[in-house]
């Protein structure tokens, strides 16, 4: 998709960290289609890299997804983040963004209406493409159940907007609230394997979520989620040695650097898409070394193998890793 310039059309406070922007085309063009899952990538003035934000739409129509008047972006603001969220809570109405998309890299399984149940996981802030996906259910008919967590009620965004679309299929789960705390081992324990998850929230969410599926038997296939944060230092990582075997080169990778990072500053020219260790675009092939793997693309065989690696998020437990680059 080209580049559009939108307008900021409308602003509201969602919560005290979460606010939601309403964007529209010059001129109140028409905008192009979108599906569940989908996202924006904005241009943040002074940072090098696009952010991503998840389309929000709670409108159970149809059209709404096929022919939109306004995007809506739901943005939590994060303090001690990159500063995309910081800039986009400075925005305000009449302002501009350029944005790219939409994209979608977490897209809504076609399915009849008679399909098992969809089970739907949001935490905090994941509830924007999870909304959508249950706006798109919700107008197909076909049946969910959506479990939106938070550390305290008052922190959902989207809440009563999501009690009217979703009724009986919203489940909500309040840290601070005892009766209402998330059961993630008794929710799995009720659901079947033939039916589809999506899971959207910080990485420890994730990681719990998908790792409970697999233990209780559920096939990769019908375990979907996204993850919008890229690879961070973890405590305990240490520097090593990467040898790229057909160029001839020996890089140092230094404890808060990923390799994706070090080859560009290098003048290398490597091959990658999400930098978060989803889509697979950046696998290399490991000669010598042990992997320390850290993505969501390989399974748990191909990890063990040691035979290839995500350059965009994963290390080296070895103090020299060799790979066919």
């Amino acid at each position: 998709m080209p580049s559009m310039t939108l307008t900021v059309e409308e602003i509201r406070q969602e919560s005290t960290l979460v606010r939601a922007l309403r964007l529209t085309a010059p001129g109140g063009a028409a905008l192009p289609a979108f599906g569940p899952g989908a996202h924006l990538r904005v241009t943040i003035p002074a940072l090098t890299e696009p952010r991503c934000y998840s389309l929000v739409q709670l409108d159970a129509d149809a059209g709404a997804f096929a022919q939109p008047d306004a995007y809506w972006l739901g943005v939590r603001r994060e303090d001690a983040g990159g500063g995309g969220s910081r800039f986009m809570h400075t925005l305000q109405v009449g302002q501009t963004l350029t944005v790219d998309g939409p994209r979608n890299d977490f897209p809504l399984h076609e399915a009849p209406a008679g399909d098992p149940p969809v089970l739907l996981i949001a935490g905090g802030i994941g509830i924007t493409p999870i909304a959508s996906m249950a706006a798109a259910l919700t107008a197909a008919g076909r049946r969910y159940a959506l479990h939106l967590c938070g550390r305290s009620r008052d922190q959902l965004a989207f809440l009563p907007a999501l009690q009217t679309l979703a009724g009986d299929a919203l489940h909500v789960h309040a840290d601070d609230d005892a009766d209402t705390a998330f059961d993630l081992a008794a929710v799995l324990d009720a659901a079947k394997p033939e039916q589809h998850l999506y899971v959207c929230g910080p990485k420890g969410m994730i990681d719990a979520v998908v790792a409970g599926a697999r233990e209780r038997g559920w096939p990769e296939a019908h375990v979907h989620f996204e993850l919008f944060v890229t690879a961070a230092a973890q405590a305990g990582d240490t520097a090593f040695e990467l040898e790229l075997r057909q160029s001839g080169r020996t890089l140092h990778i230094p404890a808060d650097k990923t390799i994706l990072e070090v080859m560009e500053a290098e003048g290398c020219d490597p091959l990658y898409d999400c930098k978060r260790g989803e889509c697979g675009v950046c696998q290399a092939n490991v000669l010598e070394g042990e992997p320390d793997h850290r993505d969501y693309y390989l399974s748990e065989v191909e990890k063990a193998s040691g035979k290839v690696i995500q350059l965009c998020i994963s290390r080296a437990r070895s103090a020299r890793l060799v790979l066919d680059l």
